[in-house]
């Protein structure tokens, strides 16, 4: 049901006091964990330790998730904005890097054409990159034997657009009854085969391998966001070895962990996950975001209901029991996508620009991951668990993070467009200073906006480098033009 009128919320900057922060989550029913008593300089459980199954110790308790700055080359090498970025991470004093990156394993794969790809001729840029990474993070820090750095591999499915800025050129599984429609698909257009998954699989493979020999401690095998590792987990209706029932849906993950388990031994796996997934959204009246209708039941959001705008974990809990089955320990929690329904993945005020207005106040949506990361956490406590969704909290991200950890509710607080606009938030958080306000991200999109548009991704608002481009006044003309 569309609302009648904008929604109005208050915004994070203006809860000035603990108790203001708390009362306001409580009268939105936002189940967000708070400690009020957390200060600055107080003793705190950051910096504790965290040891793997193998022994390896990770050094605290601050992780960066990855991300995609569509600023590589045509070939998919590095540029001095993608190095600027990782030597930005390294800086930042988390002991967890998942992944740095989205880096493609197949050109078509790419979800534009300056994704990083990982192939044979790129192998020396992507050794520069990790290699810029450790030596900087022990510059600072004085050690990386606690520095655990993983490479995210990924292949885009349906959002692929590797030849194009604007135009995607979908791989799909199956037909779906809203993304198809969106983004021009009909029920003629091709879907990858079995051979071709087949040789994704190797592709998978050989990226690890060459990962391994780069020195990366982990890969992740990303099944989130929309992309086709997620698309994986529901197709339900595809037939052949690759859909149907649960055990068919991760036949790809299984044929990928098998084969990192035989060509890479001792290469930790891990797997970023929408844990949960809603109905795409639409922009409705007055441009607030309202789910769309479908025939019937709605049979494709893998960890939500029929509904489309509820959990389910069910089967979440079911494949978290294959990723034990597998040796799968690292798993970082996310959900939903940013593509269909951003309000659900990224909590954020202000959306972009082909985005809707949110249809909840944001620190509800931060809530329901954390609730939704914390009843995997306990039910699955051998996992090494990764939060995600808290760069909408700002200044009161510590209180919310140590409660977390406090609580148990995860293992790792993750850091995603936070760290594009103040790199050392995690480093000043753990030595007790004073966060810097005019750094914090406010979620106003426009790292999103930006790529979106065919431009590079950044902190436009709030980095100085960005600031300076002439991108910076291209982006502004677009945000004022609707």
């Amino acid at each position: 049901m569309a609302l009648k009128s904008k929604p109005k919320y208050t915004r994070v900057a203006q809860l000035k006091t603990p108790s203001a922060f708390s009362e306001y989550c409580q009268s939105i029913q936002a189940n967000v964990p708070f400690d009020p008593n957390w200060e600055v300089g107080n003793e705190n459980k950051f910096s504790d330790e965290y040891q793997l199954n193998t022994g390896f110790k990770i050094g605290n308790r601050f992780c960066i998730l990855p991300m995609e700055g569509w600023d590589g080359t045509e070939d998919g090498k590095p540029t001095e904005h993608t190095i600027r970025r990782w030597e930005n991470f390294a800086l930042s004093g988390a002991k967890l890097l998942w992944g740095c990156e989205a880096v493609a394993v197949q050109h078509e794969g790419r979800a534009n054409p300056n994704q990083l790809l990982m192939s044979e001729a790129n192998l020396p840029d992507i050794q520069n990159l990790y290699d810029t990474v450790t030596e900087t993070h022990k510059e600072k820090f004085g050690t990386v034997d606690d520095l655990l750095v993983g490479l995210q591999l990924t292949h885009s499915g349906r959002y692929s657009k590797p030849n194009s800025k604007t135009k995607h050129e979908p791989q799909i599984l199956y037909n779906h009854p809203v993304l198809d429609e969106r983004m021009g698909i009909d029920k003629e257009y091709p879907k990858l085969t079995d051979d071709q998954i087949n040789k994704l699989v190797d592709d998978f493979i050989q990226a690890a391998v060459w990962a391994q020999k780069i020195g990366f401690q982990f890969v992740d095998i990303k099944h989130c966001h929309g992309y086709l590792g997620h698309e994986f987990l529901t197709g339900y209706k595809r037939e052949g070895k690759y859909g149907g029932d649960l055990y068919h849906r991760t036949q790809f993950l299984r044929s990928i962990v098998e084969g990192i388990r035989r060509e890479a031994p001792g290469l930790e796996i891990g797997v970023r996950l929408s844990a949960f997934d809603y109905l795409p959204y639409k922009p409705g009246e007055n441009n607030v975001g309202v789910p769309c209708e479908v025939e019937g039941e709605y049979q494709n959001a893998f960890g939500g209901s029929t509904s489309g705008v509820e959990m389910d974990l069910k089967e979440t809990f079911d494949l978290l029991k294959i990723f034990e089955d597998l040796g799968i320990q690292l798993v970082c929690i996310t959900a939903g996508s940013p593509y269909y329904n951003p309000h659900i993945q990224r909590p954020a005020l202000f959306p972009p620009s082909d985005g809707y207005l949110p249809p909840e106040d944001p620190l509800v949506g931060v809530g329901r991951q954390i609730q939704a990361t914390a009843q995997i956490k306990k039910a699955f406590p051998n996992l090494t668990i990764v939060g995600s969704a808290y760069s909408y909290l700002q200044e009161w991200l510590p209180n919310v993070a140590y409660e977390v950890l406090d609580k148990g509710m995860a293992d790792f607080i993750g850091f995603g467009r936070m760290v594009l606009s103040y790199p050392e938030m995690p480093d000043d958080i753990i030595k007790g200073d004073v966060l810097k306000r005019g750094k914090i991200c406010r979620t106003f999109s426009d790292c999103t906006t930006a790529p979106r548009n065919g431009l590079i991704s950044g902190c436009f608002p709030l980095d100085p480098i960005y600031k300076k481009m002439p991108e910076y006044d291209m982006l502004k003309e677009l945000k004022k033009n609707g």
